[in-house]
């Protein structure tokens, strides 16, 4: 699978040094021992740094009424892209992972979202991948989140491709 080549991590820094699938089947299986009602929310957010292209994705994992806690991969390429292509290169990084992942969020009953950093304002340049990403995401089965609900990509991953 392709997930077995990215280096995933926790915010705090620590390398998860085992195959992401099966670091998350023993996350899910310890939260819930705790009482924990998950869901989980994949989102990728790139920043344009000079001649690279820095992409940042986040499973962000949410504590129904006790936080959260998320896994983060960066990578970066040097490809010249518009923002379209951009915006949908994101989308496509976040299926990506959603498809690969979920076997086991399904096989533990666990909610998936894939949250895309588009804005719905027409306004925004971003909007003009909106339609093709709804099509994207909901043509593969998942479920949808554009800003500003989407804080899996418009705010976790933000925060570490800055």
């Amino acid at each position: 699978m392709q997930q077995h080549k990215k280096q995933w991590r926790k915010l705090t820094g620590e390398r998860v040094n085992t195959y992401i699938e099966e670091e998350l089947h023993g996350v899910i299986l310890r939260e819930r021992e705790m009482g924990s009602q998950l869901k989980v929310c994949i989102g990728t957010d790139s920043q344009v740094k000079g001649a690279d292209t820095e992409f940042a994705t986040a499973i962000v994992f949410i504590r129904k009424g006790r936080g959260g806690f998320m896994y983060l991969t960066n990578e970066t390429t040097r490809e010249k892209m518009s923002i379209r292509q951009r915006m949908i290169t994101e989308v496509a990084r976040s299926i990506e992972v959603a498809y690969s992942l979920s076997d086991v969020f399904t096989s533990h009953q666990v909610d998936m979202e894939v949250h895309v950093d588009i804005n719905t304002d027409p306004m925004y340049k971003s909007h003009d991948a909106l339609k093709e990403a709804i099509g994207y995401i909901t043509g593969m089965g998942f479920v949808f989140k554009a800003k500003p609900e989407a804080f899996a990509s418009s705010c976790c991953a933000n925060k570490v491709v800055q």
